[in-house]
């Protein structure tokens, strides 16, 4: 029957493409109408089940008017990832393997169609002249394309799939990512406005858990987001701004980045300000906003560990600023309380991997305080074994104290050791 469908629907989107004239402006149910309209002709000479009607109406929308060959994979919930390295080399990731379909554009010329499709709907803009750029979808889910001359093999894009379901700590609890006691830590943490920063590899889930952990954000306060590319989902938040980042126009003018965004954040009288993702200068303003009064801000980076990121942060700050290195790990230090550090193991899996505490600077290095790590055990099954423990307690109690917590929460603390 696939065979059959994919035959008819080459035949039935010669005919629309001449009949239609795609530029004129026609609402999604006029589409609909002229491709039943031609189903209805065609099946007077070739026998159609309503399965196949029904396969081929779908498919022919979604050439037309949808995403192409992406639609149906974009609908598939196992596939996490999507990564098209050219129109014939489509590639997902499913259950942390990466496969190749059968899928393929039917020109390049779709491929950058689809393409523009996308990023023109979040005011974006690609070419040869400005041939990468970062983009999203309507669920969220995060695109990033790059186009010849730059790709040698034609147009890449890879898409980033946003869970249809929100993630709960209670889920990722389930799943085995953190324990029931280092949620119940975060919380207290998040609850008290401690700085966190969530750091981790690509894929290692850091997004997810910023949203996840911003579910312990009390509902009054004023939260804004600022982010390069919208995707964060914050739930409960009836005093919510997001802010998102915009490329220059065509004669590379107006652009509107990540540093003014936080600089503008800081007079719009936020409780908690919240950073995408933290990827070069910004990381000072970043910083800066941390040590003006916004207790309780979380950010997301790449690094391979808790260390590394700091030293990352480091290096975009000497990006844009001329400043010595201790000054910036001194700002760093007394910006930054909690070092979240995710990471993807070889079995698929994403977990936390540590919790550290910043306690400042000492013999001009940044102090870490591990409280908790993940210890492998073994491997079962190609699964790897292990758990997320505990390790010390929390040694800075200034700000759990000044929000609210007493002697029973500090005693509940040590005694989970």
């Amino acid at each position: 029957m696939v065979n059959k469908v994919k035959k008819e629907k080459d035949i039935l989107q010669k005919k629309l493409m001449d009949k239609l004239d795609l530029q004129q402006t026609l609402s999604d149910t006029e589409i609909y109408e002229v491709i039943e309209q031609e189903i209805f002709v065609r099946a007077k000479d070739v026998y159609l089940s309503l399965e196949e009607k029904r396969m081929l109406k779908k498919e022919l929308f979604n050439t037309l008017r949808g995403l192409d060959v992406l639609s149906g994979l974009l609908e598939e919930e196992e596939i996490s990832e999507i990564m098209i390295n050219g129109r014939e080399n489509i590639f997902i990731e499913k259950g942390g393997s990466i496969f190749k379909t059968k899928e393929v554009f039917s020109s390049e010329e779709k491929l950058r169609n689809v393409i523009q499709q996308i990023v023109s709907r979040c005011n974006r803009m690609v070419n040869e002249t400005e041939p990468i750029v970062d983009a999203r979808l309507e669920d969220g889910s995060r695109v990033n394309v790059v186009l010849p001359p730059v790709a040698l093999n034609g147009a890449v894009m890879t898409i980033r799939k946003f869970p249809k379901t929100f993630f709960t700590m209670d889920r990722l609890i389930e799943m085995g990512s953190v324990t029931k006691e280092a949620a119940d830590f975060l919380k207290m943490l998040v609850r008290a406005k401690y700085n966190i920063f969530i750091s981790g590899g690509t894929g290692s889930g850091k997004t997810t858990f910023l949203n996840v952990l911003s579910n312990y954000i009390p509902g009054k306060e004023r939260v804004i987001t600022i982010e390069d590319s919208a995707e964060l989902q914050i739930h409960g938040i009836s005093n919510l701004v997001r802010l998102e980042t915009r490329n220059a126009n065509v004669e590379g003018e107006h652009a509107i980045n990540m540093s003014q965004l936080i600089k503008t954040a800081l007079r719009m009288r936020p409780d908690r300000i919240i950073v995408g993702e933290v990827r070069d200068a910004a990381a000072m303003d970043m910083a800066n906003s941390m040590l003006t009064g916004h207790d309780g801000s979380i950010s997301t980076g790449h690094g391979n560990s808790a260390k590394e990121m700091l030293l990352r942060l480091e290096t975009m700050i000497l990006m844009g600023y001329n400043m010595p290195v201790l000054a910036i790990r001194q700002h760093l230090a007394a910006a930054i309380d909690i070092v979240v550090h995710l990471g993807r193991l070889r079995d698929g899996s994403r977990k936390v991997l540590e919790i550290s505490e910043i306690l400042g600077v000492e013999e001009g290095e940044i102090k870490q305080h591990l409280i908790f790590q993940f210890l492998e055990h073994s491997e079962k099954q190609g699964k790897v074994i292990g758990k997320l423990e505990q390790k010390a307690q929390l040694i800075n109690l200034q700000k759990l104290l000044q929000n609210g917590y007493g002697e029973e929460d500090m005693i509940e603390q040590k005694e989970t050791i």
